[in-house]
Order: structure tokens, then C-alpha cells, then sequence
């Protein structure tokens, strides 16, 4: 941490050529930290987030793993180690599993994956006729049970999030949905129409994108869009300039109905002669 040739080295010292450290570091929180420095392991005293422990281990430079850390609750400490597992886990599985199926989007032209994960044991049987009508041939197969029962936790889905936004990819989306493997079943409906009924299973999909431009893709420069209806409303501007002559030119004249409706204040003197 202090040392010249360190690699984490982004401690510097003051004026006094003091070293100040533990910024933001409850006194209870660096107090227990210390025993590390005496005993070489840190026992966690009932009250103290593990969360705040571990970040504290990471600004000290100290291994945070079952080997230095010893608490009570150890459904904190574990999940916390399994936090470090699976981002270790998913940055191999991306290297080796979704990295390539993502470059041979990205040869065709694409600018966003996306990629369904079924188990080893799955099997995609569509009838050619009557695909699924929900645009899954768009998907990405990725056949992988390992990264199956990675996805099946939400805790590793969020590493995976954020290891993809490290890695500089947006609008990353993973979840559970429904994918349809085989067909059931053949309806005839009236009319002679055939409606096929797939099998669905749930399995994790993964989203990503990495285009640059994505705003002004969806961007519509009216300029260059011409409307077809613009002669349209020329016409019917001018139509409305006509009638506006027209009213000035040719006042409407008055119904009897109308002067009979009308206010007394609003009737001429010469209404009431005979």
C-alpha cells in the first residue's frame, strides 16, 4: 500500500509527510481490522456489516477470504466469497462461452445479442412450417449447463451485470423466460388454419449491446422525410384563406330563427319596428 514498487499503491503522504488512510472507515470497523496486523486474522465482533469489512480489507490491501476473516454470521461472510467466486466464474464463462457467440453477431453486422442458455440435456425440434410466432430465431442458443445453473441464482445474475458494464457493454438485460423446445400438439381451427403448440421452458437469457450511436439511431431527421400528405395541407391552407375572403367579402346572413334566439342587447332597433 505504501510501498514504491507496490501495486496498489495510491497512498501519498501530506505536507508533514503524514500518511493519512482509513477516510471514511467507521473507528470500530478499522479497530477490528487492526488485530490483523498483530495476529494475522480478524475477528468479526457482532454488529459489524461484513459489507463494511470487506470494503475496508480492499482500501488496506488485506485478503478478505476465509483464511483472515472469522465472524458469527457466516451467511454474510459466504455470500461475500461467493460474490468473488462469480465474478471470477463469469468473466471464463464470457471468455469462453458468450464472447464468440457475441463476435459472430458482431460479423453480421449486429450491434446487440441476444442469447438463451439451455442445459446440455435440451433439444429445439420447430416445425418449418409453423415456427413459434414470437421471433425467437433471432435468439442465440447457447448450450451450457454449467452457465444454466450459474444463472439459476439473482445474486450471480447482478455479478454478471456488472461484469458486462466493466467490460463496457450496455443495455444489459438478464432474467428467466419462457423458450419453446418442441411442439405438443397440432389445433385445426375453422377455416382450414393450423395452430402449433410448443413446449416452453424456462432458461436464462442474457442481453447485451455495444452500440455506440444508439440515440441517433432512433433518430428521424424530418428533413430528409417527405410527407406525402404535405400537398395535402398546402390545399387546405389555401382553402381556409379562400373562406376567410369569402367571410369578409359575403357576410353569412342572418336566419329569422336566429334574430327570434338572439339576446335583446343583441337585436337592432329596427328588429322591433313593425
Amino acid at each position: 500500500m505504501f510501498g514504491p514498487g507496490r501495486e496498489y499503491n495510491f497512498t501519498r503522504p501530506n505536507e508533514k509527510g503524514e500518511y493519512e488512510i482509513a477516510e471514511g472507515i467507521s473507528a470500530t470497523v478499522f479497530r477490528t481490522v487492526l488485530d490483523y496486523y498483530k495476529t494475522g486474522i480478524i475477528n468479526c465482533p457482532d454488529g459489524i456489516s461484513i459489507p463494511d469489512l470487506r470494503d475496508t480489507c480492499d482500501y488496506l490491501c488485506i485478503n478478505f477470504d476465509f483464511n483472515t476473516i472469522r465472524c458469527q454470521d457466516l451467511s454474510a461472510l459466504l455470500h461475500e466469497l461467493s460474490n468473488d467466486g462469480a465474478h471470477k466464474q463469469f468473466d471464463h464463462y464470457l471468455e469462453e462461452l458468450i464472447l464468440p457467440i457475441m463476435v459472430g453477431c458482431a460479423k453480421k453486422g449486429e450491434r446487440e445479442c441476444h442469447i438463451v442458455v439451455l442445459t446440455d440435456e435440451d433439444s429445439v425440434d420447430w416445425d418449418e412450417d409453423h415456427p413459434p410466432p414470437m421471433g425467437e430465431e433471432y435468439s442465440q442458443i447457447l448450450y451450457s449447463s454449467k452457465l444454466y445453473r450459474f444463472f439459476k441464482y439473482i445474486e450471480n445474475r447482478d455479478v454478471a451485470k456488472t461484469v458486462l458494464k466493466e467490460r463496457g457493454l450496455k443495455n444489459i438485460r438478464i432474467g428467466i423466460e419462457g423458450y419453446p423446445t418442441c411442439k405438443e400438439k397440432i389445433k385445426r381451427r375453422p377455416g382450414g388454419r393450423s395452430e402449433v403448440i410448443y413446449n416452453y421452458v424456462q432458461r436464462p437469457f442474457i442481453q447485451m449491446s455495444w452500440e455506440k450511436e444508439e440515440g441517433k439511431s432512433r433518430h428521424v431527421d424530418f428533413q430528409c422525410v417527405r410527407s406525402k400528405s404535405l400537398t395535402n395541407l398546402v390545399a387546405a391552407g389555401e382553402d381556409v384563406l379562400e373562406d376567410q375572403e369569402t367571410l369578409m367579402h359575403h357576410p353569412p346572413q342572418v336566419d329569422e330563427l336566429d334574430r327570434l334566439n338572439a339576446p335583446l342587447s343583441q337585436m337592432a332597433s329596427n328588429d322591433f319596428q313593425d
